[in-house]
């Protein structure tokens, strides 16, 4: 018998549920949990408990699946509860959908035995026994279970020790870099976002040796979040307040600043984009420091988006939307060419105005607070890893949001509310951010179809392709700006960007 990963005793069905939503808030597509024990264990009760979690509904009926074999249910993973009691043999698996609900979503069997070996390898089995007035679950499990137990586990005991023993807990999203997040909430109605995001090693050498995470700037722990999201509140922005930090194990517990963002009803909301301009307008006009304070004594330097960060991101274009999205591999001239007017642009963009640059400022990260005021009605999420860099930078990513279509006239009225917030508040140099907005635009959009591509490409995720002609059009909109004309024609002669 295989040692356990984890034992413990259950006192009550609350400490049966609260595993269930420790278990839940790990799950993942293609994981396979098989519940053991007699009558009377808990193996009914954990079972509805990890589905309602799952699917975030509290009153879901989550009926016996014993007639039926197997009852369905969609949610953040789509989960199969599979009850074998009745099944006939292993062979009659196939029947009724057991391989394919493992690689549509997750499985929960109970009665697993009856599978007679045709568990994967990776299968987490939970043992549940009675004893006296508790029950106790041991928990065996290969594949990445360790590690998920250890960690979901550690998210617990660091919950309980800091204020919200006894909290709910439920997955709320998670990213490219390995953050997840969990909303969580305490008996008393106190709710909180927990942010999970354990240092991660830089990726390999890609660039002189440097990995691509060390050139780009990009965060690889809490440390810049921490002091990034510290420095907006001093300076009046409306980032989350920390409830409770753990920066060496990559844990904080954030103020939770609700699921309404700028985008209303699915559309673009114009005032909700204005005012997220003038908050930037109101940024930008105070010079800001480059070092920040951190708990501890600490201090986080953000860094330059010099110009390998600046080339690194556009070089995702080359190599991912030309040749395996568009079809086009490159002469070894149209990449110098590309380099060298790239270089030059970065250079003209360090005599831009410079100020904090958030990178992605754009509507998956803003919220709105109305019961605010002014600009402290947009919340700010996502910003550690922010750099020194060109002001007009934030203001393309909000003004052409890769993720939203805004048409030329929307794009023009964000724009407006900036420079007009900026001129309100000093002396403000309309032509050289003009220059600047463009440039940046253009690099973002450059960086971005090089991603997108990628990310459909290389990592399987079709849906990002259908970003890409908005893409497209944001940035043929920057290059009709003359301080672009070179890089305009190296694109129509080199990678024509039709319609």
């Amino acid at each position: 018998m295989s040692t356990p990963l984890l034992s413990l005793m259950l006192a009550d069905e609350a400490a049966t549920i609260r595993l269930a939503e420790d278990l839940a808030a790990k799950l993942a597509p293609g994981d396979v949990i098989a519940l053991e024990g007699d009558l009377g264990a808990g193996k009914t009760t954990l079972a509805r408990a990890l589905i309602r979690a799952v699917a975030d509904d509290a009153a879901l009926e989550v009926p016996s699946p014993t007639f039926t074999l197997v009852q369905t249910y969609p949610g953040r993973v789509a989960i199969a509860h599979f009850d074998l009691y009745r099944l006939g043999g292993p062979d009659e698996l196939e029947e009724i959908g057991f391989d394919e609900a493992i690689e549509t979503g997750a499985v929960l069997i109970e009665w697993p035995e009856r599978a007679a070996g045709r568990l994967p390898e990776h299968t987490l089995t939970v043992r549940l026994s009675i004893e006296g007035e508790r029950r106790r679950a041991e928990i065996i499990g290969g594949g990445s279970w360790p590690d998920r137990l250890a960690r979901t586990a550690a998210i617990r005991s660091w919950l309980d020790a800091s204020g919200f023993a006894d909290a709910t807990r439920r997955h709320l999203a998670g990213d490219a870099s390995g953050r997840s997040y969990e909303r969580i909430a305490r008996p008393d109605g106190l709710r909180a976002v927990l942010m999970d995001a354990r240092d991660r090693l830089p990726g390999p050498p890609v660039w002189g040796g440097r990995s691509y995470d060390d050139v780009a700037h990009r965060a690889t722990t809490v440390a810049p979040f921490v002091a990034m999201n510290e420095g907006l509140r001093a300076a009046g922005i409306s980032a989350p307040a920390l409830l409770a930090t753990d920066i060496p194990q990559g844990l904080l517990l954030l103020e939770d600043l609700g699921d309404d963002f700028i985008i209303r009803d699915g559309v673009p909301d114009a005032e909700r984009w204005r005012v997220a301009a003038e908050l930037l307008a109101a940024l930008h006009a105070v010079p800001r420091p480059d070092v920040l304070p951190l708990p501890g004594g600490d201090s986080h330097h953000i860094p330059p988006f010099d110009r390998d960060a600046f080339l690194i991101e556009i070089d995702l274009m080359p190599r991912w939307y030309a040749r395996e999205f568009a079809g086009v591999a490159l002469s070894d001239e149209a990449e110098e060419s590309y380099a060298a007017i790239w270089t030059a642009l970065h250079a003209r963009l360090r005599q831009s105005e410079q100020s904090w640059l958030l990178r992605d400022y754009h509507s998956p990260n803003l919220l709105w607070l109305p019961d605010r005021a002014g600009a402290q009605r947009i919340g700010v999420l996502d910003h550690q890893d922010a750099m020194i860099g060109a002001s007009a930078y934030d203001v393309a990513s909000l003004a052409q949001d890769v993720r939203v279509t805004l048409s030329p006239d929307f794009e023009a009225e964000v724009v407006t509310a900036y420079v007009a917030a900026r001129e309100a508040a000093g002396p403000f140099d309309r032509t050289a951010f003009a220059a600047a907005y463009a440039i940046s635009g253009a690099q973002r959009s450059t960086k971005v179809l090089g991603g997108f591509a990628r990310l459909a490409t290389a990592f399987g995720k079709p849906q990002y392709l259908r970003h890409i002609p908005r893409v497209r059009a944001y940035l043929r909109r920057n290059l009709a700006h003359e301080v672009l004309s070179d890089l305009a024609l190296w694109y129509h002669r080199y990678l024509p960007l039709d319609e």
